[in-house]
């Protein structure tokens, strides 16, 4: 064989190995979506709603089960006196970095997409004084 027919092999060879070294996950990122919610939020009205549907369910925040109990008459006190909203610093508030992903997985499980915009409608509160109304 020829060195020329050598080079060849080598290249065809090497050319896959180099690309797939350059093909690994450093981070996974999540795109930001969601729109941000301008208008008043109420606690009873908007929000609790959203938690009996997706995150007060047996097995999960619901009396008995993980903390905080998000149960209709459990969770504004969990959340205010479990240290889980921030008001001073809405984004570093610990339901909204569960919510988001970035204090673990995202809550409630399923992704991303959350439903009714809960990322941002809890945003919104939090940044609206996370009152009890």
């Amino acid at each position: 064989m020829s060195i020329k027919k050598i080079a060849i092999v080598i290249m065809v060879i090497a050319a896959p190995v180099f690309a797939l070294q350059s093909c690994y996950k450093v981070a996974t990122v999540i795109p930001k979506t969601d729109v941000e919610v301008t208008g008043p939020v109420s606690f009873a009205k908007d929000i609790i709603p959203v938690l009996n549907a997706k995150c007060s369910i047996s097995g999960c925040h619901a009396s008995g089960g993980h903390i905080p109990n998000l149960a209709d008459d459990k969770a504004f006190s969990s959340l205010s006196n479990g240290g889980y909203l921030d008001t001073g610093s809405p984004e570093s508030s610990s339901l909204y970095q569960w919510l988001t992903g970035k204090k673990g997985t995202i809550m409630p499980p399923g992704g991303p997409n959350n439903p009714s915009n809960i990322n941002q409608l809890v945003l919104a509160w939090i940044k609206q004084g996370a009152q009890n109304n």
